[in-house]
C-alpha cells in the first residue's frame, strides 16, 4: 500500500539516536552510528521522532509500505521488555505489561475505582473523584486481551464529552472501563479493534457516549458495527451531549 512513512537521511544524520529513543513503535534504531527505519510496518506514521532531531534529517514521504502493524510491534515490545526484565533480575510475576513502548501507555489497573460503591466514596463533592478505573484509556493505546475487559461494562467515548458533560465521571464512567477516542482527529475506524475486545472478552455490556456534531456518528457507528461483528448479544445504549453539556437523548 502507498502510506506516509518516515525518512531517514543518513548523510545528515550525526548518530545522536534521539529519534529512536522517542519512537514509541521501536521502528527505529541505531545500526553503525546511524539511525535507521528497521520495519515498515512498525512505523505508524505519526512523527512523534520528527522534532527530537537536531539535524532534521527525519522527514515524511508517501511509498509502498506495509501496513502499519499493531499486534506486531506490541509483541516484540513485550518481548524486548521481558529481555530486560530479565537481564535486570527482576521476576517475571512482577513484570508488568505493556500496551505501547511509552512510559505513559504502561497497563494499570485501578481496581479501588472500579470497586467503589457509593457507601465508600467520600461525601462531597463526588464529581471532584476520578473513576477510570484502568490506563491507558485511549482506544488506540489499550491491548485488546488486558485482563481488565473480561466482565466489564464497557463505556466508549468520545473525547470532548468529558470536558462538556459536567458528571462524566459519575454518570458514565463509574464501575466502567473507559475507552475515548476523536475519529476525526485519530482519522481510523475503531472497528475492528473494538470487534477484537468485544469478541475476546466477556463484555456485560456496551454504552457509547457521544457529541452531538457530526464528527462524532464515526465513533458511533464503529461501535455499532463492532457489536454486529461480534455476533454478541450485548446490552447497550447511545447517549449524546449537546455542546452546552446537556444530554439530549
Amino acid at each position: 500500500m502507498v502510506r506516509r512513512i518516515i525518512h531517514i537521511d543518513e548523510e545528515k544524520c550525526n548518530g545522536c539516536g534521539a529519534c529512536a529513543n522517542a519512537c514509541h513503535e521501536s521502528a527505529i534504531g541505531m545500526v553503525n552510528g546511524k539511525a535507521k527505519l528497521l520495519r515498515d510496518d512498525y512505523c505508524d506514521g505519526l512523527g512523534d521522532c520528527l522534532p527530537t532531531c537536531p539535524t532534521n534529517a527525519i522527514t515524511f514521504v508517501e511509498r509502498e509500505a506495509a501496513a502499519y502493524d499493531e499486534a506486531a510491534v506490541l509483541a516484540n515490545k513485550a518481548k524486548k521488555d521481558a529481555e530486560n526484565a530479565k537481564a535486570a533480575g527482576v521476576p517475571a510475576q512482577a513484570q508488568a505489561p505493556m500496551a505501547g513502548g511509552c512510559p505513559g501507555t504502561r497497563m494499570r489497573m485501578l481496581n479501588q475505582r472500579l470497586e467503589e460503591t457509593e457507601e465508600s466514596a467520600p461525601a462531597a463533592p463526588q464529581q471532584s473523584v476520578s473513576r477510570l478505573g484502568q490506563w491507558p484509556c485511549q482506544i488506540k493505546l489499550v491491548a485488546p486481551n488486558a485482563p481488565y475487559f473480561n466482565g466489564a461494562k464497557l463505556l466508549i467515548a468520545a473525547d470532548c464529552t468529558a470536558y462538556a458533560y459536567a458528571r462524566m465521571h459519575e454518570d458514565f464512567m463509574k464501575g466502567k472501563v473507559t475507552l475515548i477516542g476523536c475519529p476525526k482527529l485519530d482519522d481510523i475506524d475503531y472497528s475492528e479493534k473494538l470487534t477484537t475486545i468485544i469478541s475476546n472478552n466477556d463484555i456485560q455490556s456496551v454504552t457509547i457516549v457521544r457529541m452531538e456534531v457530526p464528527c462524532c456518528g464515526g465513533l458511533e457507528f464503529a461501535a455499532k458495527k463492532a457489536l454486529q461483528a461480534s455476533g454478541k448479544f450485548i446490552p447497550w445504549q447511545v447517549v449524546t451531549i449537546s455542546i452546552d453539556g446537556n444530554i439530549l437523548d
